[in-house]
């Protein structure tokens, strides 16, 4: 059996919640513990304020999925790809790993699937904005935008359905941008958050933890090269066959497009 952090990673308001794996914190008044839940919810609070305000957004990523075997030992996939959003209803991203290479484009009516290395895409009409296609995807499609909460009009209600505990960590690191660190705890995932300091306060890395699975693994997304307004390129966001690719009626002739591999048999023996 593999267990993924989060199933298939659709990154659901249930499944975006909660706080650190193997953290022991001193604990300290409940004055102190108050007053430490209401900045970190202030400080997530003005990111979501902060995202939903920008029209135009672009980044680049790397994401980390573990998997545990039946055998109990835990394996880390990686990819990295980019992302482009222009709200309401524009978005493009690229993910590349191992074994996949695959481009997403939707131009505010029709959702094309690359796979770039047998190149074959489909089409779907999905008419309607940016949180609509999530949708689709996640319930429809079963095919999951990476960070897709985070792209959603109203990111704090969506992180913080369910949460049980909070927690302000202080700062740290990541990629050279100084961030404030939060955790949470939801009644069904754990999660963290890196949110950058200063006038752009995107999020840096996220990590959702499964505590209920068998050595919690968990998925993370690591942003850079953030940019908004006039430093993203303008683009149309429609389809583009560059390469001549061959268009296909039925989505499951695109194999290994997912960021568990088709031969990780969730639950089998592979």
């Amino acid at each position: 059996m593999i267990t993924t952090a989060h199933n298939t990673m659709d990154f659901t308001a249930t499944a975006l919640s909660s706080a650190v794996l193997a953290l022991i914190i001193a604990s300290g008044t409940a004055t102190g513990a108050s007053a430490g839940e209401a900045e970190a919810k202030t400080i997530l609070k003005a990111m979501s304020d902060y995202l939903a305000a920008q029209k135009a957004i672009s980044f680049n990523y790397d994401t980390n999925l573990e998997v545990v075997t039946k055998d109990h030992q835990k394996l880390l996939l990686a990819s990295s790809g980019t992302m482009e959003v222009g709200r309401p209803d524009k978005i493009r991203a690229t993910r590349a790993g191992g074994f996949a290479n695959v481009e997403m484009t939707f131009d505010g009516k029709t959702l094309t699937l690359l796979g770039k290395d047998a190149n074959l895409y489909a089409q779907f009409e999905v008419p309607g904005t940016i949180d609509h296609l999530i949708d689709e995807l996640r319930y429809t499609y079963n095919r999951p935008v990476p960070g897709a909460d985070l792209l959603l009009p109203d990111v704090y209600g969506e992180l913080m359905h369910d949460v049980v505990d909070v927690k302000d960590l202080g700062s740290g690191v990541i990629g050279g941008i100084e961030c404030d660190h939060l955790a949470f705890r939801a009644k069904e995932v754990d999660w963290q958050i890196w949110i950058a300091q200063g006038e752009q306060p995107y999020p840096c890395r996220y990590v959702i933890t499964d505590p209920k699975a068998d050595q919690g693994p968990q998925y993370s997304i690591q942003i850079s090269d953030w940019k908004t307004g006039a430093d993203v390129v303008a683009d149309n966001f429609s389809f583009k066959n560059s390469t001549d690719a061959k268009k296909v009626d039925d989505p499951k002739k695109l194999v290994n497009i997912d960021e568990l591999p088709d031969h990780f048999a969730v639950g089998g023996t592979k």
